[in-house]
C-alpha cells in the first residue's frame, strides 16, 4: 500500500470516527425526547416536559457539533476519494442528498420549534415537534446506512463494458437486504449510548443531591430502557446483522473470530491473540462447536476459515478481531450492569446505592467505545474492498493528492477537533450545571 493511500485512509478514519461520536447521541436521544414529550402529553405531568427540554438542549449542542464535523467528510469524497466518487456516485449521489434535504432539515426545523415554540404553540403541536426531532434523526441515520450497506453488499446496479457503474434500481438500493438489520443494530447501539448518558447525568445529580425528582425519573427510565436495548443489541439485531455477514462476507466473519482454518464444528473464541504469521490464535479460550451453531444453526456445520481465501483478500485480521471482541465484551457488561440496575430498582435500592450510581457515571465512555468498535469491524472487516467485490480501496483514492498534503491537513484536523472537544464539554457541562428548569411555560390550549 502506498504512503498516499495509507494517509487517505488514516485521515478519513479520524474524521469519520470523531464525527460519529455526535450522531451516536442524536440518533438515540431523539427517541427519549419524543418519549418524554409523549408522557407529558398523556399524563399532563409538566416534569416530563421539563426533562424533555433539558435533553433537547444537550441534543441541540450535540447536533450542531455533528453538523460541523460532518462537513469535512463530504469534501473528502471529492478531495481524497475522487475515483470512488466517480465509480459509485450514481448510487450515493441519490441517497446522501436525501439525507441532507429530507432528514437534516426535518430534524433541525423540528428541533427549533421544540426548543423555542413552548408557550407559543399548542401542546399537541409541541409534542409533534418532539416526535419530529426523533423521526428526523432516525431518518437521517437510515440514508447513511443505506450508502454503507451498498458498499458492503452492492445491489441495484450494472457495469458497462468499459467498467462504468450504472444505477438500475433506486429502490433496490434503498431496500437493500443488508441495510435492514445493519440499521436496526446501529440505532439500537445509539439507544444504548443515550440510555447510559441519561443514567450518568441522573446518577451525578443523585450523588450531589441536586434535582432529585428529575434524577430519580431519569435514572429509572435509563435503567429500564438500557436493560431492554442492551438485550436487543445482542438479539435480534446483533444476531441477524451477523447472519448477513455470514451470508455475504465470510472473510469478515473469519477475521472477527480469528478462524484461520476451515472447521466442522467451529469453536467460538472467547479470548485469544491472533497471530497471522503462524495463522492461529495464541492462548485462546474456546467454546466448542458454538461458532458453527451461531453462524448456521447447526453445531456440526462447516465454517470457512481464512485459509479458503488468498491472503491479499484478507482484512486486517488483528484489528478486526480485537474491535469485534471489544464490542461484544462491552455489550455483555452493559447487559449485566443494567439487569443489576433493574434488580436494585425492584428492591427499591436503586437511588440509594451510591456504589451503583458511581458505576453508571464511570461507564459513560464505554457505549461510545462499543459503537466505534462496531463500526471498525464493519469497515475494516470489509477490506481490501471499498465496494465489496467491485472496487478495492487502493483504486478508490484520488490519484493526484500527495501523502504529505494529506498528513498536513490531518494535523490541522487534529487541532480543530481538540478545540471542538473542549467547546462541547464546556457547553454540555454548563447545561448540566444549570440543570432542568423547575418551572415551564404554559402551553396555549390545544
Amino acid at each position: 500500500m502506498s504512503t498516499a493511500v495509507f494517509a487517505h485512509r488514516i485521515q478519513f478514519a479520524l474524521t469519520v470516527m470523531f464525527h460519529y461520536l455526535f450522531p451516536i447521541l442524536t440518533m438515540g436521544l431523539g427517541f427519549f425526547i419524543a418519549l418524554l414529550s409523549t408522557l407529558e402529553l398523556v399524563t399532563g405531568d409538566r416534569q416530563y416536559g421539563a426533562a424533555a427540554k433539558f435533553w433537547a438542549r444537550i441534543f441541540a449542542i450535540n447536533f450542531a457539533l455533528g453538523v460541523v464535523t460532518g462537513i469535512p467528510l463530504e469534501f473528502e469524497f471529492g478531495t481524497n476519494w475522487s475515483r470512488f466518487s466517480s465509480f459509485g456516485g450514481s448510487v450515493f449521489g441519490q441517497t446522501l442528498p436525501m439525507e441532507g434535504v429530507y432528514a437534516f432539515f426535518l430534524e433541525s426545523g423540528f428541533l427549533g420549534l421544540f426548543l423555542f415554540g413552548e408557550g407559543r404553540v399548542s401542546r399537541v403541536a409541541h409534542w409533534l415537534a418532539g416526535a419530529g426531532v426523533a423521526a428526523g434523526s432516525l431518518l437521517s441515520g437510515y440514508f447513511i446506512i443505506v450508502v454503507n450497506a451498498w458498499m458492503q453488499h452492492p445491489v441495484g446496479y450494472r457495469l458497462d463494458p468499459e467498467g462504468t457503474l450504472r444505477l438500475t434500481s433506486f429502490w433496490a438500493v434503498l431496500l437493500n437486504p443488508y441495510a435492514g438489520w445493519q440499521y436496526a443494530h446501529t440505532i439500537n447501539g445509539a439507544l444504548v449510548a443515550a440510555a447510559y448518558v441519561m443514567a450518568a447525568v441522573g446518577a451525578f445529580y443523585l450523588l450531589c443531591n441536586r434535582h432529585v425528582q428529575f434524577a430519580r425519573r431519569t435514572v429509572k427510565l435509563a435503567v429500564v430502557a438500557g436493560a431492554i436495548f442492551s438485550l436487543t443489541q445482542l438479539f435480534p439485531t446483533g444476531d441477524l446483522n451477523g447472519a448477513d455477514v455470514v451470508r455475504y462476507q465470510p472473510t469478515k466473519l473469519a477475521a472477527m473470530e480469528g478462524l484461520f482454518k476451515t472447521q466442522t464444528g467451529a469453536p467460538l473464541a472467547i479470548i485469544g491473540m491472533p497471530d497471522t504469521t503462524q495463522e492461529r490464535l495464541l492462548d485462546p479460550i474456546f467454546v466448542p462447536d458454538t461458532l458453527s451453531f451461531l453462524a448456521y444453526g447447526n453445531f456440526r456445520a462447516t465454517v470457512l476459515g481464512l485459509d479458503e481465501y488468498a491472503k491479499e483478500l484478507w482484512p486486517p485480521v488483528a484489528l478486526t478481531y480485537y474491535a469485534y471482541h471489544i464490542m461484544v465484551g462491552l455489550g455483555t457488561i452493559f447487559i449485566a450492569q443494567m439487569l443489576l440496575g433493574l434488580f436494585l430498582l425492584w428492591r427499591r435500592r436503586l437511588y440509594s446505592a451510591r456504589w451503583f450510581l458511581w458505576t453508571l457515571m464511570l461507564a459513560l465512555p464505554f457505549p461510545y467505545i462499543a459503537n466505534e468498535a462496531g463500526w471498525m469491524v464493519t469497515e475494516v472487516g470489509r477490506q481490501p474492498w471499498l465496494v465489496y467485490g467491485l472496487l478495492k480501496t487502493t483504486a478508490g483514492t484520488s490519484a493526484n493528492v500527495a501523502g504529505g498534503e494529506v498528513v498536513f491537513t490531518l494535523l490541522g484536523f487534529c487541532g480543530i477537533y481538540a478545540l471542538l472537544s473542549l467547546l462541547f464539554v464546556f457547553l454540555v457541562g454548563r447545561v448540566i450545571h444549570r440543570g432542568p428548569e423547575e418551572e415551564t411555560v404554559p402551553h396555549p390550549a390545544a
